[in-house]
This record gives structure tokens, sequence and C-alpha cells, in this order.
């Protein structure tokens, strides 16, 4: 069995499907270090967001999400990935170490790794068409393999959920330096990071579920009925790096198997990004036994819309320390 690392052109395409993850603010808080027989991921400390984020862990659950995605990438290729995941305590950024073996692609492994080029964070309205329930049962599987809780929001707890939202929002309002940052991160044209103008819509006075408010907003949401999105905590038993971490792996499953079977999906955090409101959230949608670490909408995008285009990213050599070819065999 080879325990080397398949050749160059093989990785630089799987770490450029690992950072189509999605991350907060699109940030892409992610560096990578490839080593003789191994793939190394570290949190970038220079894409903090003190304002938004100030215990990281939107951060750390980005790059969960871009872990995830790197694995479901080299599966499709023929690579199954061992992660130690907070390999050095000493260094809490060394956030996991991926080696790998031969293994021969599922046709799941295909499938999942197709569509993250076609994943978006659709922040539009969706339609009124339900969610067969076998889907749910389908993503909650997914999140529950990779140690994580998915708790659809309905009735009591959607409300609690729904007043959590407003109230981050409302907060989030107030203070200046949480506005300046979001400015400083959306209402993009032409770079490499940060959400673009064209992928956000104007929020709606009237909608039940208010959105976060990026700068000049450009996107049309053509849908005219309410919004009918379901509403998913995804929570773990713990809250320490490794939990937010695996939380975020557990996110990108969701995801990309919601994405697979024809659904649109949005994951949120600013509810969950003040402590006294995550609180909140915990208490009334997760009954006090987990930690909400994201909450996904998730339905149907109206058969009118049309299609989003992509976020940018930045190139694959921008965020890899160091690319060595010695010793693969």
């Amino acid at each position: 069995m080879d325990h080397g690392l398949p050749d160059d052109n093989t990785v630089k395409t799987a770490l450029a499907l690992a950072v189509r993850a999605p991350s907060v603010h699109n940030v892409q808080p992610w560096r990578w270090r490839i080593a003789h027989r191994s793939v190394h991921l570290y949190l970038d400390p220079a894409r903090a967001l003190p304002s938004t984020d100030p215990d990281t862990r939107d951060l750390v659950l980005s790059c969960g999400a871009a872990l995830h995605h790197l694995s479901v990438a080299f599966a499709a290729l023929g690579w199954s990935a061992l992660v130690h995941r907070l390999p050095n305590p000493a260094e809490p950024n060394h956030l996991a170490a991926m080696e790998l073996v031969r293994h021969r692609p599922t046709p799941l492994d295909v499938a999942l790794s197709t569509v993250i080029s076609h994943r978006r964070t659709d922040r539009r309205h969706y339609s009124s068409w339900p969610i067969p329930p076998g889907y749910l049962g389908l993503v909650t599987e997914r999140a529950t393999a990779l140690g994580a809780i998915l708790r659809q929001a309905s009735d009591l707890s959607r409300d609690h959920l729904i007043e959590a939202i407003r109230e981050a929002a409302s907060r989030h309002a107030a203070d200046p330096d949480y506005r300046f940052e979001l400015a400083t991160w959306s209402g993009k044209h032409s770079t490499e990071e940060g959400v673009p103008a064209r992928n956000t819509p104007s929020p709606r006075a009237e909608d039940e579920l208010p959105a976060r408010e990026f700068a000049a907003p450009q996107l049309i949401d053509t849908a005219q009925e309410p919004d009918y999105a379901e509403l998913l905590v995804l929570g773990t038993s713990a809250d320490d790096r490794l939990s937010r971490l695996r939380a975020g792996e557990a996110m990108s499953a969701v995801l990309l198997t919601a994405i697979n079977v024809g659904l649109a999906t949005c994951p949120l955090t600013e509810p969950l990004e003040i402590p006294e409101v995550r609180r909140k959230v915990r208490l009334g949608v997760l009954d006090d036994n987990a930690y909400p670490q994201v909450v996904i909408r998730i339905g149907w995008a109206p058969t009118s819309a049309p299609p989003l285009q992509a976020t940018p990213r930045r190139a694959v050599e921008d965020v890899v320390d160091s690319f060595e070819t010695a010793d693969r065999h």
C-alpha cells in the first residue's frame, strides 16, 4: 500500500476544490503546507475578524469545511484521507495533518466532489415546496457521522431561533466596529476575497428572518412570496477547538449532501457570534444539550431564479506555503 502523496497535479486539483469551501465573509482563513507524505491545514490568524468573530469560532468552522472538502476531493481522485486533528497541542493553529492511502472512488465520492464547484451560498428566498423527510434524514445522518448533531428548528424552537437572529442583527447594527468590518469585507466587485455585491440581495423589511446586511447588495431576488426556508441548527457536545473543527466538517457534509439532491443552502453564523444570543439558541433550540455552531437555511430555490455566480477565491498558490516534491514514493 502506498502511503506517499499522489503527484503534484492531483494535490493541486484537490486543493483547488478544498478552497471552494464557504468561509465567514469569504475571508478564506486557511493555509496549507505540503510535506513529503502529508498535507497540513493551518488557521491563518491574519484573516481574523475581531468584531465579527472575536473567539475565532467562525474561522475554525470555515477551516473544518475546507478540510472536509479536501477529503471529499481526494476520495474522488482515488485517495482516502487519514486525518489527524490538532496534531500538535503546542501549536493550536495547526488544525489537521492528512495522510493519504490509495482508494477506489465510489459513485458517492464522485458525486459529492462534483457538486463542490456548483455549491453556492444562496441568500435569496426559497420556495414553498416541502423538503422530503428522507432528505432531511440524510443530511442529519451525514452530520452525525462526523460527530455533530443536526436539529430542525420548528414550532416554538423556530420562534426562539428567529428571535435570536433578530436580536443579533439589532445588536450588530448598533456596533460601529462590526459595521465597519462588514463593509470592509463585502460589496466587492473584482477582488479574490470578501462577499461580492452580485451575490447579496437587499434585505426586505417584511422578512421574518433578517439577513446579514452586506454592503452594496446587487443580487435581484425574483421571489415574490415569503421565504419558506427550513432552519437547521448544527451543534456539538463540546465547544473546544476540536469540536468547532469537526462542526465545520459536518457543515460541509450537510451542504454538499443538500446540493447533491438539488436543495439550496445558506449557512448563518450571525446569531452565534454574540455569546449571550448564542446561549439563547443553545437553550431554546438544543435544549441546553449541545453547543450551536452554525445555522443552515435549506430549501428549494424558485425555478425562476437564475443561477448564482461563483464567489471568488484566492489562487491555490497563494494559500500554500510550500510544495515539496522529494521523497514521494
